[in-house]
């Protein structure tokens, strides 16, 4: 154990252990063979979102016993416990895709109140699948603790014919299906392979695109999200974690110290370099919001507009995560966005040093295979883009990743869906046209409710061939794995009587991501009339429990889709207390 001296007067957690009043509280603690040195030690939570839901998760809790590892050589006493989580790759294309993106503000919401409520002193917090990542740093922020955040890591890529392959093939895969060109026994034998370890979604969808933000924000040691899950090297970055954290307490370094405005900044810039998950400019601003910093939607896709993209990650690209790891990982990627003058070097990071001098003690250059030098870029601007216009007031956001320039812009009639099971039927039974523009809507924040992703209906439309010659708007969500011309977050949404609302088919609708145009040929005149005919919004299924308790609290995507004020409001320090 390191000898350090932690003042515990300071600490939370002296409400639980300390004086002659906190006896019952210590009996409890006895109970559990905690010795007396390690009551009046700091208490860190050890927070995990393990499940058996998926194999994102399902190698958290082994890792949790490496972390706690960590603190106790630190000085500290873990305590661990687990929140939940919905994967998304198992909700996706059903009714139980309502309930991811609620379960992020559910992460959050329930790490904070097991902190409050046992008055643990720092947190480090481990997660998986797309929403607990953002969910468990929001709580970080949130709480504002010392806090260190690390991954489970990603799955290791399935092999066929010679081939990588991820659920992303498998998505695809059942479009050629539907379409006849691929038979029962070929599906039956990529559904067998395309998934052979523990960890999540190889490409850079969501999941990885948030672990890359995790390092780039400061919250997570460098290179600590990089090894897939069944590396057993894993368990060092735990155990530096455990012990990360400790100093962070003896410094007294929170949260918000590591989130600022120029931290939330270098995590848009790998974003957009990476080609990450169009969610990102949902999770930036609810991370944002936490703090109490301003940083919507506009002001993560302002830095995507002038950041270079080069990294070749699927779905765009060709490399998975692991690829991204064996190149030198996330920070190979900030030492080339420094070397373009593109990061801020002078942010904390949970390691106590600044991101500039952590970069300077990386040694290794990008391999110009996965990692291109940003000199000399895949294409000179980034991945992901916002658009903006008549039909989207509050923007929309695109993964441009992959496209040529002249694959991203597109105009064609509006072809209007009232939900995206409606849009998935009629893309099976081919009910669309080549050149329409197809629009789901009432599937955004408050509308859906839930914001649900549309990977089922895009990777169906890949699989039949026609991801380059039709267009989609949506007021919902795509995944990570989404590629084409797919346009997400269109805000207001339907249900707030956002222009998407006020469609009808065969109005025409133009797309532009080199413009950021997102606009229908219609005068205010008659957007104005068809507001004044408009109905409200669509009638919901969901009159009580979780979803209707999201649906009432839950704010537009520009602003992260966020369900309470904010620190802006904050009158409480839990630190503090």
């Amino acid at each position: 154990m390191k000898n350090r001296h932690f003042d515990k007067s300071k600490l939370p957690s002296r409400h639980v252990t300390e004086g002659p009043a906190r006896a019952p509280h210590r009996s409890y603690f006895y109970a559990m063979g905690i010795s007396e040195e390690e009551i009046h030690q700091p208490w860190v939570g050890v927070a995990t979102c393990w499940n058996e839901a998926a194999p994102c998760n399902i190698a958290l809790n082994r890792q949790a016993q490496a972390v706690k590892q960590g603190v106790k050589v630190g000085g500290g006493t873990p305590r661990e416990f687990t929140t939940i989580t919905v994967t998304d790759g198992i909700a996706m294309g059903h009714e139980g895709m309502r309930s991811s993106l609620a379960s992020r503000d559910a992460i959050a919401d329930t790490v904070e109140l097991t902190m409050r409520g046992h008055c643990y002193d720092a947190l480090v917090g481990l997660a998986g699948c797309d929403k607990s990542l953002p969910g468990m740093m929001m709580a970080m922020v949130r709480l504002n603790v010392p806090s260190v955040f690390i991954y489970g890591g990603s799955i290791l890529p399935g092999r066929l014919n010679g081939q990588d392959v991820t659920v992303q093939d498998v998505f695809e895969a059942v479009g050629k299906h539907q379409a006849g060109n691929y038979s029962d026994a070929e599906l039956a034998v990529l559904e067998r392979v395309a998934c052979p370890s523990a960890g999540a979604c190889g490409g850079q969808f969501t999941a990885n695109t948030m672990a890359c933000v995790s390092e780039a924000i400061g919250l997570a040691l460098l290179n600590s999200s990089g090894a897939p899950a069944p590396y057993e090297s894993r368990d060092e970055y735990g155990m530096a974690s455990g012990e990360a954290v400790m100093t962070l307490i003896e410094k007294n370094i929170r949260a918000r110290d590591v989130v600022t405005r120029k931290a939330l900044e270098n995590a848009a810039r790998v974003v957009a370099c990476t080609g990450g998950s169009t969610n990102a400019g949902l999770h930036l601003p609810a991370i944002a919001h936490e703090a109490g910093i301003d940083f919507d939607l506009f002001d993560v896709t302002d830095i995507f507009h002038d950041t270079p993209y080069f990294v070749d990650l699927k779905p765009g690209g060709k490399y998975v995560a692991k690829d991204l790891y064996e190149a030198g990982g996330v920070p190979v990627v900030m030492k080339e966005l420094r070397k373009s003058g593109l990061i801020h070097e002078d942010c904390l990071t949970a390691s106590g040093r600044t991101m500039g001098e952590e970069l300077d003690r990386i040694t290794r250059e990008a391999d110009g295979r996965v990692i291109y030098p940003a000199a000399k870029p895949i294409t000179p601007t980034g991945g992901v883009v916002g658009l903006k216009g008549n039909l989207a007031p509050d923007g929309a956001i695109v993964k441009v990743a992959g496209m040529t320039p002249e694959e991203q812009a597109f105009t064609g009639p509006a072809r209007v869906f009232e939900c995206e099971e409606d849009a998935f039927e009629a893309v099976k039974a081919r009910a669309y046209k080549e050149g329409e523009v197809l629009v789901i809507r009432n599937e955004g924040p408050a509308g859906g409710p839930g914001m649900r992703e549309m990977l089922a209906t895009t990777a169906a439309l890949s699989g039949q061939g026609m991801g380059k010659k039709v267009a989609l708007i949506t007021d919902g969500r795509f995944s990570g794995a989404t590629r084409g011309f797919c346009v997400g977050h269109v805000g207001p949404e339907a249900a707030h009587g956002g222009p998407i609302a006020l469609l009808r088919d065969g109005d025409m609708i133009t797309l532009n991501a080199i413009t950021g145009e997102l606009s229908v040929a219609l005068s205010d005149e008659e957007l104005a009339k068809r507001k004044g005919e408009w109905k409200g919004p669509r009638p919901t299924q969901y009159a009580t429990g979780a979803l209707w308790k999201y649906a009432r609290l839950v704010g537009g995507a520009r602003q992260g889709a966020v369900t309470h004020p904010g620190a802006k409001a904050e009158l409480h320090v839990y630190m503090d207390q």
